[in-house]
Order: C-alpha cells, then structure tokens, then sequence
C-alpha cells in the first residue's frame, strides 16, 4: 500500500488528538498539541516548523512534530520545560512509519536528527534507531539524564508498605508532624477561571522556596508558564495542588493528569515552613490523592532529586540520539 507525506501546521494536529476514529499514540503530555503549540509561540523564534503526518491510504499512521533548526530536524520542544518527547504513531505501524519518514527527510535534503531526552522505551530507541542502523544510517546514543516515576497500588496503605522501613517511618512522622502543627487541607484547583490567580501564588511559592528556581523562572519563562497552565486547564489536564496549614497556603505543585498518570510537574513552598517538610508533603499527599483517584502512574519527570528515590520512584534513562540519514 502507499504511502502519504503531508506537511501540516500545529493546528491540525488537535483536530487528530480529538478524533476518536485515530488509533494514534499520544505517549505523553509532552506530545499533545496543546503543549506543543504553547512551546512554539513563546520559543519557536529562529526554527522552522516541519511536521509531517504519514498515511496508508486514509489512515493516518503517524505524526513527526519536527521543527529545522540549524539544517537538522529536532522535536519540537527543548528540555527546559519537555521532559521528554517521541513521535506520534499508531502502535504496530513504526516501521513503516518511519521508512516514509526517513525518505521524506532525505527527499527535502534534511539529513540529520538530533533527538534529545527520549526514553528508553520510546519509539525512537525500540524502533528508529535499529532501523536507521540497518539503512546504514550513521547512528548515535548517550544517555544524557534520568526521569523517575512509579506504578501506583490501588490502596494508599500498600503504597506505604512499598517503601523500605526507614522512608515509611518518615513519611509518617512528618504527616502527623504536619497535622499536629493546625488543621490541614490539601485541595486541587482545575477550573479555567481560577488558574491565574492560582499561578500568581504559585510563581511567589516557586521562586521563593529555591535560589536556582528564581533565577530559572525569566519573564519568558513565566508567559511560558502562565500560558501553559490556562490552555491544559482548558482541557481538562491541569491540577494545582494546594497544601494549607490553618488556611494559609504553605505549598503548591502544578501537575497534569493524563492517560492514567499524574504528571509532577513543578512545586514551591513557603520558605517558613521547610521545618515542616511542606514542600516534601504537597508530593506525599499528591500521590494519597492519585491512588485516591485510581490513577495508574506517578510521574516525578526529569531530575534526580533524592526526595524522588525516597518516595518510591524508579529511574528512566533519558537519552540523545542523532542520525544521519544517507
């Protein structure tokens, strides 16, 4: 059967997210038009859009979201503000997903691929790098950091019992430390019109509770941010988890709910309460309120912060890849 390449801008891509009739793999929040476009409007200066959607007859087999920076393609996004990031295809079709990708790049004289922060169970290393391989293709992969997530059980007390003896007896001991302190309350913010006010306090929380966080957080950044938050709200992704301690906000994490999964995606707290572990409980009961919900997956993303290992998280290679296509 042949084979279809179209160029397409990011807005057709939504009309492909929402279409129930696509068996399409949207892996991650990373992946979704939404995010996407909100990425190429405050940093999409100085690269040139170059998405692909690849078709067997009238079935959409698979989206390349690239961008041509420097005369190689990328995905779109960067690994500031996308953990990680992967193609869009439909599960069973990759090979011949890619072998029409691969032509089409050579075909517009796009000869190299520098893909960043994929997963070792994404389609780019299961699939696109054999394949490049064994085109002859000049292939190479390091791994350049770690994400760390976990399954969840379906009860919060064989969550505790998953930890080894020293982290659940201090998982505990902060929570009734915590509750001993004032009457808690810990509660999710996801409607549109109550996002940015939400926001405002989690930028003070986010640049106040670290040094390396408010440098971090530009003016770019925060249109960025902001941007973000009030579009993944719009459909339904956003959480803004909020930890109160006799009715002050003491700690915030913005996070996404996704496909089963709870996203961490950042957090800040009131420097004031550290003695409290605040910020370390606004991710405990996080997850509390995700085995709650019954989601499946608890997303701490990128970085190797001690806190991730303590509360159960398992390490997921992140790697770099660049191929040049002969």
């Amino acid at each position: 059967m042949e084979y279809t390449v179209t160029g397409e801008d990011l807005q057709n891509l939504n009309s492909y997210w929402t279409d129930s009739q696509q068996d399409l793999n949207w892996s991650s929040v990373f992946v979704l038009p939404t995010w996407q476009q909100i990425w190429w409007q405050v940093f999409g200066v100085g690269a040139e859009l170059f998405i692909r959607v690849i078709r067997q007859g009238e079935r959409i087999i698979g989206i390349a979201p690239l961008m041509i920076k420097e005369e190689s393609a990328l995905l779109i996004g960067d690994t500031d503000v996308c953990d990680y990031l992967d193609f869009v295809i439909t599960p069973g079709t990759e090979k011949e997903f890619f072998l029409a990708l691969l032509d089409d790049l050579k075909n517009n004289d796009v000869r190299h691929l520098k893909l960043t922060h994929v997963r070792s169970d994404s389609t780019v290393l299961r699939h696109l790098v054999p394949l490049a391989k064994d085109l002859n293709c000049e292939v190479s992969s390091s791994q350049e950091d770690i994400s760390l997530e976990m399954d969840l059980p379906p009860v919060w007390d064989d969550y505790l019992a998953s930890l080894n003896a020293k982290q659940r007896h201090e998982v505990r001991r902060k929570m009734r430390r915590f509750s001993e302190a004032g009457e808690v309350n810990y509660r999710f913010v996801d409607e549109v019109a109550a996002v940015p006010d939400t926001m405002g306090l989690f930028f003070k929380m986010f640049t106040e509770s670290r040094r390396d966080k408010a440098e971090f957080m530009t003016g770019q950044m925060e249109t960025f941010f902001r941007l973000l938050a009030d579009s993944m709200a719009e459909i339904n992704l956003l959480k803004l988890g909020i930890l109160e301690l006799d009715t002050r906000p003491v700690a915030e994490i913005m996070c996404f709910d996704y496909n089963d999964c709870i996203y961490l995606y950042n957090s800040g707290y009131d420097p004031e309460y550290n003695y409290l572990s605040a910020g370390l409980l606004s991710k405990v009961l996080a997850i509390q309120d995700s085995i709650d919900k019954g989601r499946k997956r608890f997303d701490f993303l990128k970085g190797a912060e001690i806190y991730k290992y303590h509360l159960g998280g398992r390490e997921i290679p992140l790697y770099r890849c660049q191929i040049t296509i002969k």
